[in-house]
């Protein structure tokens, strides 16, 4: 059974408050239960969204290796270590917040640089596929950072609601539920002492009537 609230004064009123306590906590535990299932589907939809790009990027990289190491067979490892070098490098990524539900969740806009920072002479066309590849690696790497982000946040988020609930359902709304009986049981305990001292109260006034 479970514990009732404590200092609880078992009258009409108090009954009266507490059972609108409970409306209004399976109320919250209803709303809390639809946001926790809608949370639970859209974390299974990144999940899904997760797999995609991690195909995709395991896609990009074998393509992208084989170039490089095309391009260092025609143009000489020191040469494309030299191009390397002279690259422009990334500018940052600038992180953003998105909403999902309620849900602050990380928006990450990398800062890739587009132009070329070498010349067409004496470079090979390998080269171009290999940086064009690592470029959408380096994309699709940041879009899963993105997406493992919102993963950890909606996982936290619904480890939230759960809690919620099952505190709601199984300590708060019980507790509520034994008080109200609790009340009730007072209530008609003091109705039905109150029903048989007027009765013998009643009885006893028959009796000074009739001497």
């Amino acid at each position: 059974m479970a514990d009732r609230l404590e200092d609880v004064k078992p009258t009409r009123m108090e009954l009266l408050r507490i059972k609108k306590r409970k409306m209004l906590a399976e109320t919250g535990h209803d709303l809390l239960s639809e946001k926790k299932d809608a949370l639970i589907n859209e974390f299974f939809k990144v999940i899904d969204k997760r797999r995609e790009l991690r195909k995709d990027l395991e896609n990009i990289l074998v393509p992208s290796y084989k170039t490089l190491i095309q391009a260092e067979m025609l143009m000489g490892k020191g040469e494309i270590s030299s191009i390397a070098e002279g690259a422009k490098k990334m500018g940052g990524v600038d992180i953003d917040a998105d909403n999902i539900m309620g849900v602050k969740v990380p928006l990450l806009n990398a800062k890739v640089p587009k132009e070329r920072y070498y010349g067409f002479v004496d470079t090979s066309v390998k080269l171009d596929e290999a940086v064009s590849n690592f470029k959408n690696a380096l994309n699709t790497s940041i879009a899963l950072a993105e997406v493992e982000g919102k993963l950890d946040r909606l996982a936290e988020e619904i480890e939230k609601a759960k809690r919620r609930v099952n505190s709601l359902e199984y300590i708060y709304i019980p507790r509520l539920e034994a008080t109200i009986k609790y009340i009730e049981r007072q209530i008609d305990e003091r109705e039905r002492e109150d029903f048989f001292r007027r009765k013998k109260i009643k009885a006893i006034m028959e009796r000074e009537n009739n001497l």
